[in-house]
C-alpha cells in the first residue's frame, strides 16, 4: 500500500472536480479525501495499491468536463491506513 498527495492547479474549483475524484477512487478501491484549497488548487490524497493510484492519477490530469487541468504535482509516501473516501 502507498500514498500519494496530489495538488492539482488550474480550474479546478466549481467544476465538480472533488466530486469526480471521489468517483474514480471509489471505482479504484482507494481510501483518502479531496479538498478544495484556498488558493484555488484541489489536494487529493489517496492510499491504496500503487497501480490503482497510477490510474488515479491519469483521470486526475484530465479532469471532470468543464475543468481546465494546467498542473499536477503528485509525491509519493508510505500509506497510513486511511478508510473510505471524502470530499471537503
Amino acid at each position: 500500500m502507498q500514498r500519494i498527495t496530489v495538488l492539482i492547479s488550474g480550474r479546478v474549483q466549481g467544476v465538480g472536480y472533488r466530486y469526480f475524484t471521489r468517483k474514480k477512487a471509489f471505482e479504484l478501491g482507494l481510501a483518502g479525501y479531496a479538498e478544495n484549497l484556498p488558493d484555488g488548487r484541489v489536494e487529493v490524497i489517496a492510499e491504496g495499491e500503487k497501480t490503482s493510484l497510477e490510474h488515479l492519477i491519469h483521470h486526475l490530469r484530465q479532469g471532470p468536463r468543464g475543468a481546465r487541468v494546467d498542473h499536477v504535482d503528485v509525491q509519493w509516501s508510505e500509506a497510513t491506513n486511511l478508510k473510505g473516501f471524502q470530499t471537503f
